[in-house]
């Protein structure tokens, strides 16, 4: 059958991700002190900018449009999601892409994982299963729960219907996540998923990939007789098959730091006055950029020179980054009045007050897509009269169902609190907790009890019984 080729006219919208929308979206997700040094570079290489030596609310100081200048629009589009943002970024030829590696930098290992899982297309109900998930995490990567008891503690949130295989799945997603090897629920299957990832044609991925799966006992044990016969190689082989297995790494989460850096720059600034609330930019945190006006007055509108050019190109550059910080600050502040307005409890009474809140809540509100707002609350600090906080801090996990919900956060903060006010003697049991916060009301089975403990560094009673 012929095939005859046609020509069609098809009209449509798409985002096109030009290096200043870049460059706007890459300042969204810097922190203050990242984005210190981001400027001073900019400084350095563009003669049209000049960094105050003050810093003050006015970030930036735009000069007025020459009619000469490309129209810079006054809002930028920073707001995208993943797709949005890395779809056109594909690298030319010996270029650099994206930068991935900048989210995790300086960040735990449950932030890094919540930031990839925000940037997932999974669903609600999905997305519950895997926040449970990545609760189960310990520092080393590995799920520290069985997949049951996981299952069993979501069927008593409002999963009910919830099945081993829906599990399963989820988890099988969250294994694609960096770093590689994470979710694992043994070595094995750690080494396993690290393994997957390589590419087929690597050397004696095969012999590796087996002895893994069936032989770590006996390569613990060295017994080189054995696992030569087994795996069916010479010594030459089999030690190429170990030096694989010994290159990657049996606890992936341990290269995150389990807590933030001493010492940050809070962006926001939450107060109290007899008008209520506020939450402002940190006049102290912004960096206050201007147009050089000496060099910005030898540019000509209509001469073509090589000089001019050079000035006018770098004028261009200066006025986009102008707009980009500009940009940054007010959807920085943005989401950050909603995350604050939604947390006033907080404020006032502290982490048992805190609410359950989401990405898809807060992005939901003020019209942005889940992906920025993780870039906006992933390593910005708010100071407030109960101290500094990174935005992420104030969203959690919720806990029961619609019409009881309950914040994992303002859980985590009752049983500390309880435990702290027990008895010396009579340390209270998981179980008598679970008593005490249903007779407060919240329901939470004693296994999440017992997560929640281990995860805040709590020993259990018998253990708080001896150490006193």
């Amino acid at each position: 059958m012929a095939m005859k080729a046609s020509l069609q006219l098809r009209i449509g919208t798409q985002l096109t991700m030009t290096p200043q929308l870049q460059q706007a979206i890459a300042l969204l997700q810097l922190s203050t002190l990242d984005l210190r040094q981001e400027v001073q570079q900019a400084v350095e290489s563009n003669p049209l900018l000049e960094l105050d030596d003050e810093f003050g609310e006015q970030a930036t100081q735009e000069p007025a449009q020459d009619d000469w200048a490309s129209e810079i629009p006054e809002q930028l589009a920073t707001d995208s999601d993943w797709s949005d943002t890395y779809q056109d970024l594909a690298a030319p030829s010996g270029g650099e892409g994206p930068d991935f590696e900048r989210q995790a930098e300086g960040q735990s290992l449950h932030g890094h994982l919540s930031w990839q899982l925000a940037m997932s297309d999974l669903d609600p109900r999905e997305r519950q299963i895997a926040e449970s998930l990545i609760d189960a995490v310990n520092d080393a990567g590995y799920l520290t729960a069985p997949l049951d008891e996981i299952r069993d503690g979501l069927r008593q949130q409002g999963l009910s219907d919830l099945r081993s295989q829906e599990m399963e799945r989820v988890l099988r997603h969250l294994q694609q996540f960096e770093p590689t090897g994470i979710f694992a629920r043994d070595l094995s299957e750690c080494l396993q998923l690290q393994l997957a990832a390589l590419p087929d044609d690597t050397p004696h991925l095969p012999q590796a990939r087996r002895l893994v799966r069936q032989f770590l006992e006996a390569l613990g044990n060295d017994d080189r007789r054995l696992l030569k016969r087994r795996l069916g190689v010479d010594d030459t082989a089999l030690d190429a098959s170990i030096a694989l297995v010994r290159s990657l790494d049996p606890r992936p989460g341990s290269a995150f730091s389990s807590v933030t850096d001493d010492y940050v720059i809070p962006d926001l600034v939450a107060f109290h006055d007899q008008r209520g609330w506020h939450v402002q930019l940190n006049p102290e945190a912004i960096p206050r950029l201007r147009i050089q006006p000496d060099y910005a007055a030898l540019v000509r509108r209509a001469d073509k020179s090589d000089d001019n050019t050079f000035l006018k190109e770098h004028l261009q550059e200066a006025r986009w980054l102008i707009k980009s910080l500009s940009s940054r600050n007010d959807t920085l502040l943005r989401v950050g009045r909603e995350v604050m307005a939604r947390q006033l409890n907080f404020l006032e009474q502290g982490e048992e007050a805190m609410k359950p809140l989401t990405l898809a809540d807060i992005a939901q509100t003020v019209e942005m897509h889940e992906s920025t707002i993780s870039r906006v609350t992933t390593q910005k600090f708010i100071h407030t009269p109960r101290g500094v906080f990174e935005l992420k801090f104030f969203f959690s996990s919720q806990v029961g169902n619609e019409s009881d919900r309950h914040s994992s956060t303002a859980i985590r903060a009752r049983i500390r609190k309880l435990i702290q006010d027990e008895p010396p003697r009579k340390p209270l049991s998981d179980s008598r907790l679970v008593t005490l916060l249903d007779e407060a009301g919240i329901q939470v089975a004693r296994r999440t009890i017992a997560k929640y403990r281990e995860a805040m560094g709590i020993p259990s009673s018998s253990e708080r019984k001896r150490l006193r």
